[in-house]
C-alpha cells in the first residue's frame, strides 16, 4: 500500500496569496482537504511555530509523502531544515519538493536535500544583506526617515498655546486637530507642560 500524499504551502503576509502554491500541490497529485496552510505576518520560514506546518506534519505517516512547491516554503534556516528532515526520517516520511522525492533514509536523499537546505538559507542570507544594504543607501541619501510627524512644529506650537490657555479639553483638540488624543498628550508633553484631570 503507498502511503498518502499531505500537502504544504505558506506565505508571509496576508497580502501574498496561497493560490498558486495550491495549485502546484494539485497538480502533484495533493487532495485539497490534505493540504495544510499558514497565511500572515510573523509565519515566515524562519518561524518553526507555524500552525498548518505543525498540522502537515502531525497527518504524516510511516510511508506519507509530505509534499512543497520549494523548500524556502518548509524551512529557510539550515538548522529549522535539519530538524524538520530529521522528524520526517524518525517517522518514516518521505519529503517531496517540486515533485522530486527525497527520501530522508536515503543517503543520497539526505545529501541532496541538505545541500537544498543550505542553498535556501544562503538565499534568505542574500535577501536579508540586500534589505540592510538598500536601508543603509536610503538613509545616506535622506529617504528613510522613519515615521512623519501627524502635526507640524507650527501645529503642534498652536495646540499647546490652545492648551495653555484653558479654553479646550484634550477630547477638543484631538476633534480640531483630527489627530488621535494620545498624539495631543504628547505634543503637549514635549511642550513641557502637564495635562490636568478634568
Amino acid at each position: 500500500m503507498t502511503g498518502l500524499l499531505i500537502g504544504y504551502a505558506r506565505v508571509s503576509t496576508n497580502d501574498q496569496d496561497l493560490t498558486a502554491q495550491k495549485n502546484a500541490l494539485a497538480a502533484l497529485g495533493v487532495s485539497p482537504d490534505k493540504t495544510f496552510t499558514d497565511q500572515g505576518l510573523g509565519l515566515t520560514g524562519a518561524n518553526r511555530a507555524r500552525p498548518g506546518l505543525r498540522e502537515a506534519l502531525a497527518a504524516c505517516r510511516a510511508g506519507d509523502t509530505l509534499a512543497v512547491t520549494k523548500l524556502d516554503r518548509l524551512a529557510r534556516s539550515l538548522r529549522d531544515a535539519k530538524d524538520i528532515v530529521d522528524e520526517l526520517t524518525r517517522r518514516e516520511v518521505k519529503l517531496s519538493i517540486g515533485g522530486s522525492v527525497y527520501d530522508p533514509t536515503d543517503p543520497v536523499g539526505r545529501l541532496l536535500f541538505n545541500v537544498l537546505a543550505m542553498v535556501a538559507e544562503f538565499e534568505a542570507d542574500l535577501i536579508r544583506a540586500r534589505t540592510r544594504e538598500g536601508m543603509q543607501v536610503a538613509k545616506a541619501k535622506g529617504r528613510l526617515r522613519g515615521k512623519q510627524p501627524k502635526l507640524s512644529k507650527r501645529q503642534e506650537a498652536h495646540l499647546v498655546s490652545l492648551h495653555r490657555a484653558g479654553t479646550h479639553t484634550t477630547a477638543e483638540l484631538a476633534e480640531l486637530f483630527s489627530v488621535a488624543r494620545s498624539t495631543v498628550y504628547r505634543a503637549i508633553k514635549r511642550g513641557g507642560d502637564t495635562i490636568q484631570p478634568l
